[in-house]
C-alpha cells in the first residue's frame, strides 16, 4: 500500500520508531502536558483511570539518574556511572514513568497495565506527530526496590515503564522496517468446531 492510499493515523502507525538520540532541544511542559492529556483516553473498563505519571525535566532529571544508579552495583557505576549520567542528566529531554495502582484483584491489576500499555503507545504516536521521539524501557531498575523508593512510586502500585523523550534531530530519517503480514499471523475460525 502507497502512502496515498494510507490514512493519517496509519501513516504515523507504520512510520513511528523508537529514538534514543534526540536534538538539544527541550520539550516544554505545557507540550508534554498537552501530549499526556490526549493520551489519558485509551480504553479502560472503569470510569476511574488507574495511572498517574511522575516526570523528570530540566533539573529533576538527576533525581531520576541517581534512581537509577542506586540499582547499580560497585562494579556497574565503575563501568556505566558516567554514561548514565551523561545519558539521562544531559541527552535525555524529559523522563515519564507511568505508574498503575494495584490491587487485590489480579484480573484488575492486568487490565490496569494493560490500559497504561494502550495509553503509551497513544503518547508514541502523539509525540511522533510533534517530531518527538520516545523510548520505552523496562529495564531491571523498573523492578528495583531502592529506584521505586526515589522515584516517588506508592506501596500499592506498579511501574508499567520509563518513557524517555526527546525531540528528534533535526537529521533524523524514519528507516522503513518490514512487519510480518498479519494475514500470516491469523487463525480463521468460521465454522462451528466438531
Amino acid at each position: 500500500m502507497d502512502n496515498l492510499q494510507m490514512s493519517f493515523v496509519e501513516r504515523v502507525i507504520r512510520e513511528r520508531r523508537t529514538v534514543r538520540s534526540f536534538s538539544e532541544r527541550s520539550i516544554s511542559q505545557d507540550k508534554l502536558l498537552g501530549l499526556l492529556e490526549a493520551a489519558v483516553w485509551a480504553p479502560y473498563h472503569s470510569k476511574q483511570e488507574p495511572w498517574r505519571f511522575i516526570i523528570f525535566m530540566d533539573e529533576g532529571r538527576k533525581v531520576f539518574c541517581d534512581a537509577v544508579l542506586s540499582t547499580y552495583t560497585s562494579e556497574e557505576l565503575e563501568q556505566f556511572g558516567q554514561g548514565t549520567t551523561r545519558d539521562y542528566c544531559e541527552d535525555t529531554p524529559v523522563h515519564v514513568c507511568v505508574v498503575v495502582r494495584q490491587g487485590r484483584d489480579p484480573g484488575r491489576n492486568e487490565e490496569a497495565i494493560l490500559a497504561a500499555a494502550a495509553l503509551i503507545q497513544n503518547l508514541q504516536l502523539l509525540a511522533w506527530e510533534e517530531r518527538i521521539g520516545l523510548v520505552w524501557k523496562t529495564n531491571e531498575y523498573n523492578r528495583e526496590q531502592a529506584f521505586a523508593t526515589q522515584i516517588g512510586l506508592n506501596s500499592d502500585e506498579r511501574l508499567v515503564g520509563t518513557l524517555h523523550l526527546g525531540y528528534l534531530p533535526d537529521d533524523a530519517v524514519s528507516r522503513p522496517v518490514t512487519r510480518k503480514p498479519a494475514e500470516q499471523l491469523i487463525t480463521w475460525i468460521r465454522h462451528e468446531q466438531e
